[in-house]
């Protein structure tokens, strides 16, 4: 026995750092007193969601590899970010609330006087080697060091593209708090974050950063960064809400009732950060597409247009099969039909939810010649299900 304890040690001290750490001690204890773990796996609402691709991988190497759809998944140049400066996020918002996206989930939200960062990723790329994985499209619009403070960092769940260890090793310097869900922070331990400074919550959690309540709320996806998917840590959206306004972060999800119930008891939102992006018909369950982001940003707001829609998890990595920027023109279009604001900045760019919205099309300059314009199929609607929302036709007529 002491020869195998020997051995599993071995083989943990050879495990790569970025794999993180397996959640042991009073952290595994808590999270086997969750409600939400079950079986030893933590449990989707509303049922087991598919974490792999549906079909076989025959195909799904026929869609992905496609030698004439490949080239429609990156840029034909260079993506136009915004030179965002520290003199840019210097100067207090004027309304109180200021966004700024940094590329695919990761965005800076100055509200009501306090600074939230969330799923910073400024990694090459997002995988666990630096020589391999899927490489950034554009690069982050200023370096991690020209951010200047911040008051407390979220994580949404633990895989590459939300949870990156050079960015977390980085910031483990500073004075941030990290709000994680729970067991996540087992990962944050390893690379140099004091317990102290963590915040570990299940869902429907809450704790105090300064003035702001940060709010752990469910979503339907899935963790794992090492080489067997263990579901011993949490994956969540996340509330944040100050004096005066309120943000929503979906981190990543596929569509589920429950943004409804979020809305109804955290909302309305003066602006909501929605995951839409490397959505395929190869795993439904755990990404949503724009046309299902429209409808959760709805869904969080009670029904009806309200707020700015922030689309996130798009433009910056290529992870799925669809065009890379066919997730901002379908979001774009399925906002217009359904009235609802629609905030689409350049990677870098600052804007306020309740001012007026960056909305020029950037990525047509970049767009591969005769794949612009990507239209939506007609099937598709904001709004599939009338019992959803009542009466409430926000598709308006086509």
């Amino acid at each position: 026995m002491t020869g195998l304890r020997s051995t599993s040690s071995a083989l943990r001290a050879l495990r790569p750092a970025a794999f993180g750490a397996d959640p042991a001690g009073e952290r595994l204890a808590r999270i086997r007193r969750s409600p939400h773990f079950k079986d030893g796996v933590f449990v989707n609402p509303g049922g087991a969601a598919r974490t792999r691709p549906s079909g076989s991988a025959v195909d799904f190497a026929k869609v992905y590899f496609d030698k004439e759809a490949r080239p429609r998944r990156s840029p034909t140049g260079t993506v136009p970010v915004h030179a965002t400066t520290l003199a840019d996020l210097a100067r207090p918002p004027a309304t109180g609330l200021r966004l700024t996206w940094m590329g695919h989930s990761s965005v800076l939200a100055e509200i009501d006087g306090q600074r939230v960062l969330f799923d910073p990723v400024w990694g090459e790329r997002c995988s666990p080697f630096p020589f391999a994985g899927p490489r950034r499209l554009h690069p982050a619009p200023l370096p991690l060091a020209a951010l200047g403070p911040v008051d407390v960092v979220v994580i949404s769940h633990d895989h590459y593209d939300h949870l990156d260890m050079p960015t977390i090793k980085a910031l483990a310097g500073t004075d941030t708090l990290f709000a994680v869900p729970l067991g996540v922070g087992a990962h944050l331990e390893r690379w140099g974050v004091a317990e102290s400074r963590l915040r570990e919550l299940d869902w429907h959690e809450d704790t105090k950063a300064g003035p702001l309540t940060l709010t752990a709320t469910p979503a339907r996806h899935f963790c794992g960064r090492g080489l067997r998917n263990t579901q011993h840590t949490l994956w969540a959206s996340w509330v944040v809400a100050g004096e005066e306004h309120r943000i929503y972060h979906s981190g990543d999800t596929g569509y589920f009732d429950g943004f409804q119930e979020i809305g109804a008891a955290h909302g309305p939102f003066d602006a909501t950060m929605i995951q839409i992006g490397a959505y395929s018909e190869f795993w439904p369950d755990i990404h949503m597409t724009p046309e299902e982001g429209v409808r959760a940003h709805l869904d969080l707001q009670g029904g009806a247009p309200h707020g700015a829609l922030l689309p996130i998890h798009w433009g910056t990595f290529n992870l799925a099969p669809h065009p890379w920027a066919e997730p901002g023109e379908w979001t774009s279009q399925a906002g217009a039909e359904a009235g609802q604001p629609v905030a689409l900045p350049r990677p870098g760019e600052p804007f306020e939810p309740t001012g007026e919205l960056p909305v020029d099309p950037w990525w047509r300059a970049v767009a591969r010649p005769g794949v612009y314009p990507w239209r939506r199929p007609e099937t598709a609607d904001v709004v599939a299900d009338d019992s959803r929302h009542g009466d409430l036709d926000l598709a308006g007529d086509r």
